[in-house]
């Protein structure tokens, strides 16, 4: 996975935020980090499996969506003056079928384990 401060460095540049700001990007980094740790979640990755590269858009794509949501967390609609706004339930919705190929590709996938049988304590009734 690539250090750190390139993905500060890409989510910076995808934001178009060119100044030094110390409190924006350690923001920025909390965000790399929640959403990082989140995406290994959803991938099923020990902490000590390497990060996999072909899916760094889904981070930098995530995160900068979470940036741009800063102070309007959690918002589902909004609406002044024509203006509409509503956030998705989920930031990683539009790349489900994206992390579910990487999960099938890799030997991830949730595969059943067994059948479920439920018993009445109580016996029969007559």
């Amino acid at each position: 996975m690539p250090e750190a401060t390139d993905y500060l460095s890409k989510l910076k540049d995808m934001l178009l935020l060119d100044t030094d700001n110390s409190k924006r990007d350690k923001a920025l980094k909390v965000i790399l980090d929640n959403t990082e740790a989140q995406l290994r979640l959803k991938l099923s990755l020990e902490s000590e499996q390497s990060y996999p590269n072909e899916l760094n858009y889904i981070l930098l794509q995530v995160s900068a969506k979470r940036y741009n949501r800063l102070k309007n967390e959690g918002m589902t609609s909004y609406s002044q003056e024509g203006e509409s706004i509503t956030f998705e339930a989920n930031d990683f919705d539009e790349f489900l079928d994206d992390i579910a190929s990487w999960r099938k590709a890799n030997d991830k996938d949730i595969k059943t384990l067994g059948t479920v049988h439920f018993i009445n304590g109580y016996g029969s009734e007559s």
